[in-house]
């Protein structure tokens, strides 16, 4: 039958803050109950009693171990005659009731009933005894023993679990990102550990100001939350300041001093050490957090009972644990600034804008406009200046876009030379941003003159990333820079599907370059006054797999915006040049050869280089080769275009401007620059049958004969035209009426011909 009873006495029990050792009795011997019974009375052990439970292996003592989580010791007779006994219920405790601590003594007469080396270890019995020696001074022993070790593997557990917890814990702190979120996460976790209430504060040092930083009231809950961001010498608390001082004087070093309990309650003695980095009185505790010449702190917490001393070594696993964990936080904040910011100019970078677009869409904001602003024309700045002068000119950029632009609104650099801006629209009107540059900037102490292009989008409040939006953005912002530069264009949704059309374009023409899909054609060029062929422009065409022409108009742009203009542009030349050789060969070349230039190309440094290879490779002098730039060139600085012109000229090649009066409009080029030929743009030629429609042409004319420049007119289509030019003083002309562009083959055929 089973009973229990309390080995003590019950007033002294009641009186007690502490349970009760819980200690079960297994036997069928009557004898033994009342034995162990008379042994236990009055008699305490660590300061607690002792509450005896009794049971026979007839009772339901399997029931019985299954409700039973805190059992010290179980006292039990290893033979006995109820199936389910000895060895098996052994194994039953252990294994399906989980009682791993609680200690097994094992009482046993006959000597062929010892349990062996093997039972002992593997169902971890303390002891065993018979019954003579179940004596008031020998159970007092044998129970004081078992106990201890139950005590034991209970602390063991307690700071096993306390560890992970610190462990789980400093691992969540390190997504916090905010030192103050950090700091308070900290105190909270100690709290927590101690099982003690939230009066705590944390002190952290000012790193701004090097290793003697002062350091403030980081954190601070209870009531201590009136100290907060308080200068640690100004706190009030004599006793609470002088701990934290001796935490931050030994700063994290080992003390000599051995370990003392707390002193009891109403006693003030001196700080004592209370582990590597803890200090503590009867009032509470002062931790050393971190290391010295990197981040660090000191934290103070109230005890609330300082008659229960916390376990140092717990303590301490805590302030390493946190040290650590504090100095992989400022690892990861250098990585973070590193990753999200840009030293040039000293703004968040494109990863960092990026993330807060996405988080301004996810928040649903309304009414805010993402800009994209872009310095026009800064390759060719930095190429022809200096990449010191162009980080000088960032720089300077960076700094009226931050005066211009008011607070609350974010700058940051996205691209080599592109700030993103990102507010409230209503704060930042678009035109705002590329007219802030209207003024010089200084650099190097001498005015410099920029424009900049400025590409924006509403953000939507669907669910976009913040990627895509910038996106977005970027293709308002590049059609801008060939529409609109030096201006604002806002994004619309058929940009971005003629973007996608782009982008499919561009893979396409990679496959057509690697699989030689592109080709020339060419069209002669004629003397209006004798007829004679004087020379041939080289024209670039693209017939897909299929058999489908791609227009020029299509593809060229977009091998212009991309690296592919460069390789295509100079394969284009280099079939040029080997066609003249052939016609040169044969005996039916004209003068020259003339072959489309782009800004792009005339940008890249080793453009003179190449034009110079092409010519020997074929044995071509630089006089057989003319080049025709388009009015964009003047975007490009003078003195690289000027230079770059004046190396080829040297060279004998000579340069044409080509689709004259469509483009910038601007005269003064046409005096700066080295050229020999203006071509009429085909569109003022074929309104010469119209009233009025030859004053251009005629126009176009005169200025090349006050230059001392010769006119080629494009697009002469029919007689009548060729007598009108002809009669204005045009000297050459190209046009369907003299030839269609014809491939090599076609061409030979007709140079026999004329």
């Amino acid at each position: 039958m089973m009973s229990s009873t309390t080995a003590t006495d019950p007033l002294r029990c009641a009186s007690s803050q502490l349970p009760a050792w819980r200690v079960l009795v297994i036997d069928d011997d009557p004898e033994v109950h009342d034995g162990i019974r008379d042994a236990s009375a009055g008699l305490r052990l660590f300061d607690r009693p002792l509450e005896l439970v009794h049971c026979t292996h007839g009772d339901n003592v399997r029931a019985l171990l299954l409700g039973e989580a805190d059992l010290a010791v179980v006292m039990m007779d290893l033979v006995s005659q109820h199936a389910g006994g000895g060895l098996a219920l052994l194994d039953f405790m252990r294994h399906t009731a989980g009682l791993r601590k609680t200690r097994l003594v094992l009482r046993t007469e006959a000597p062929h009933c010892v349990p062996d080396l093997d039972t002992l270890l593997r169902y971890d019995i303390s002891d065993y005894h018979s019954k003579t020696d179940l004596t008031p001074d020998r159970w007092g022993a044998i129970a004081a023993r078992s106990v201890q070790g139950y005590q034991r593997l209970c602390a063991f557990e307690a700071s096993r679990r306390s560890m992970e917890a610190i462990v789980c814990s400093s691992t969540a702190l390190l997504e916090h990102t905010d030192l103050s979120a950090f700091a308070t996460g900290v105190i909270t976790q100690l709290a927590a550990l101690l099982g003690v209430p939230g009066q705590a504060l944390a002190c952290v040092r000012d790193t701004t100001a090097g290793p003697s930083g002062t350091y403030r009231v980081q954190a601070a809950t209870g009531r201590f939350a009136g100290l907060l961001d308080l200068p640690m010498a100004a706190l009030p608390d004599a006793t609470m300041l002088r701990l934290l001082h001796r935490a931050l004087d030994t700063r994290g070093n080992a003390l000599d001093n051995p370990v003392q309990p707390f002193a009891a309650p109403g006693v003030l003695p001196p700080p004592r050490c209370c582990g590597d980095n803890v200090f503590g009185d009867d009032r509470g505790l002062a931790l050393y957090i971190g290391s010295p010449g990197d981040q660090d702190m000191v934290v103070f917490i109230e005890l609330a009972d300082p008659a229960i001393g916390p376990d140092r070594q717990l303590l301490d696993f805590f302030c390493v644990s946190f040290s650590t964990l504090l100095r992989n936080r400022g690892l990861l904040e250098r990585l973070r600034r590193s990753a999200y910011s840009d030293p040039l100019v000293s703004l968040p970078n494109r990863a960092y804008f990026i993330e807060k677009v996405g988080e301004c869409v996810q928040r649903g904001t309304e009414g805010m406009m993402l800009a994209l602003v872009d310095i026009d024309d800064f390759s060719a700045t930095n190429e022809m200046m200096g990449h010191r002068f162009g980080d000088r000119l960032l720089s300077a950029v960076a700094q009226r876009l931050a005066e211009v632009l008011p607070a609350g609104v974010m700058l940051a650099r996205v691209g080599p030379d592109t700030f993103g801006i990102l507010g409230p629209a209503h704060m930042v009107p678009p035109q705002q941003l590329p007219d802030c540059v209207r003024d010089p900037l200084t650099i190097n102490d001498t005015p410099h003159k920029v424009s900049m292009t400025c590409g924006y989008v509403l953000l939507p409040q669907g669910a976009r990333t913040g990627d895509d939006l910038v996106k977005d953005a970027t293709i308002a912002l590049k059609r801008a820079k060939r529409d609109h530069r030096g201006q604002q264009l806002q994004y619309a949704a058929h940009m971005g599907a003629e973007a996608k059309e782009r982008a499919v374009l561009l893979s396409e023409l990679r496959k057509a370059i690697e699989n030689a899909e592109l080709f020339l054609v060419y069209q002669p060029q004629v003397d209006l006054e004798t007829g004679n062929v004087i020379g041939l422009e080289a024209l670039l065409r693209w017939r897909t797999a299929d058999g489908r022409l791609v227009p020029p108009d299509q593809f060229i742009p977009v091998a212009e915006h991309s690296s592919l203009i460069l390789p295509l542009g100079q394969r284009a030349l280099e079939m040029a040049c080997q066609t003249l050789r052939e016609l040169q060969m044969a005996g039916l070349a004209p003068a020259r050869m003339a072959v489309n230039v782009s800004v792009v190309q005339l940008r890249d440094p080793g453009f003179f280089g190449m034009v110079c290879a092409a010519l020997s490779a074929n044995g071509l002098a630089g006089h057989h080769l003319e080049l025709e730039i388009t009015e964009s060139v003047v975007v490009l600085p003078t003195q690289l275009l000027q230079s770059t012109l004046n190396a080829l000229r040297a060279h004998g090649v000579t340069i044409a401007i080509d689709d004259f009066g469509t483009g910038y409009s601007s005269l003064s080029y046409l005096e700066r620059l080295p050229l020999d030929r203006i071509k009429i743009d085909r569109t003022f030629v074929q309104q010469l049958d119209a009233p009025h429609g030859g004053r251009v042409a005629e126009m176009v004319v005169q200025l090349g004969r006050k230059l001392g420049l010769q006119v080629l007119a494009e697009g002469i289509e029919n007689a009548a035209a060729w007598q009108a030019l002809q009669a204005m003083g045009c000297h050459h002309g190209q046009g369907y009426h003299i030839a269609y562009p014809m491939e090599k083959t076609d061409l030979l055929r007709w140079l026999a011909q004329s």
